[in-house]
């Protein structure tokens, strides 16, 4: 199923639309034989020495090898751009996502820019990556990891360049930020650093879970109003991030949603919801609160009687932030979060949870 980002209407309906777009493979930049993944990056250098390079990267559609230190890299995957300037590159070309940022960067990410010129952003409305404006980019590197190219995609953009498309061991669009991280390091001759970009946000998240025990003790889940209740599953990065705070997610809620990143529920599932902490992703505060807490379903359940609701806004920084889930936007995440969990589970139905200032 393809990846959607929860706008309303026009753009989330085109995203939509690319949801038949699935499948598997050939490898015009590498070996159609599936590859062993190793050292949990699924790649494995095969120059000696203190040479990075050639590297192969195991992925969906077999393997992709990379001669020599790309350049120019292009990154279709929706949040690959932060991994890749977490490791000091800037890529030439970005797939616009969450909207409204200059060369699709972050405000999260953009220090990482330094006094480069911004990424020219691409988009994908439904249809595939804009292969031939990709092409005009000259790569020597495209990215695909957080994302779900198909068969076809994989072997137009491999015409042009090496890619390194998302991983088999997991759903479309649901590599762990890590993991990515580590990919990305790989195929850019730069996998200590890597490691230690993803040590150093991992160890941001465990202070926070260390400093709020009562996470541990806790369930949660993360959802969005969009027609109806579209609750996140457990191959989602947002709900794997709940997971690093400490929170169990609902029992039964992969079984409920099947194979996939996340599924509306029934009315009859609104049990999934009434949790210790509820997170709603949400185009408008008020008026989503306001049409939920009207909903004969769901008023009535526990976590809203007892003030355990959190609302994040999807159209501010914070809310795109939410949704990215990368090496660089986690930790303004969890700077922000944090507190509205910890309000949530307080087990004082007064508390209020209040918004972030920014």
């Amino acid at each position: 199923m393809s990846r959607f980002r929860f706008r309303r209407a026009p753009r989330l309906a085109a995203v939509l639309a690319s949801a038949a777009l699935l499948l598997a493979t050939a490898t015009a930049c590498g070996s159609d034989d599936a590859a062993t993944d190793t050292a949990g990056a699924g790649a494995e250098a095969s120059a000696s020495g203190e040479s990075a390079f050639p590297v192969t990267i195991a992925h969906k559609y077999g393997s992709t090898t990379i001669k020599a230190e790309p350049k120019r890299i292009v990154t279709v995957g929706l949040t690959d751009q932060d991994a890749v300037l977490a490791l000091g590159k800037v890529p030439v070309g970005t797939t616009e996502w969450l909207g409204g940022y200059k060369g699709a960067i972050g405000p999260w990410a953009q220090d990482k820019l330094g006094g480069a010129a911004a990424p020219t952003v691409l988009t994908d409305t439904g249809t595939g990556p804009q292969v031939e404006k990709i092409a005009a980019l000259k790569p020597d590197l495209i990215l695909a990891l957080y994302g779900g190219l198909t068969k076809e995609q994989y072997t137009s953009l491999s015409a042009f360049a090496p890619v390194v498309a998302q991983p088999k061991e997991h759903n479309d669009y649901g590599i762990p930020w890590q993991e990515l991280t580590k990919r990305v390091g790989q195929a850019l001759g730069k996998p200590d650093e890597a490691a230690g970009a993803v040590k150093d946000t991992e160890d941001r998240i465990k202070a926070a879970a260390g400093q709020h025990p009562e996470f541990k003790n806790a369930t949660a889940v993360m959802a969005t109003p969009y027609e109806g209740m579209f609750v996140f599953g457990s191959q989602d990065p947002r709900s794997r991030l709940l997971g690093d705070l400490g929170f169990a997610l609902p029992e039964g809620l992969d079984k409920a949603i099947g194979d996939q990143f996340g599924a509306n529920i029934s009315k009859e599932r609104t049990d999934l919801l009434d949790q210790d902490a509820v997170v709603w992703i949400v185009g408008d505060i008020t008026k989503d609160t306001d049409k939920l807490h009207k909903d004969a379903s769901y008023k009535d359940l526990k976590v809203v009687a007892e003030g355990r609701e959190v609302f994040v806004s999807e159209t501010g920084d914070y809310g795109n932030a939410t949704s990215f889930v990368s090496v660089l936007s986690l930790p303004y995440v969890v700077e922000r979060l944090v507190p509205q969990l910890a309000a949530a589970v307080d087990g004082k139905p007064a508390t209020k949870v209040e918004q972030p200032a920014s």
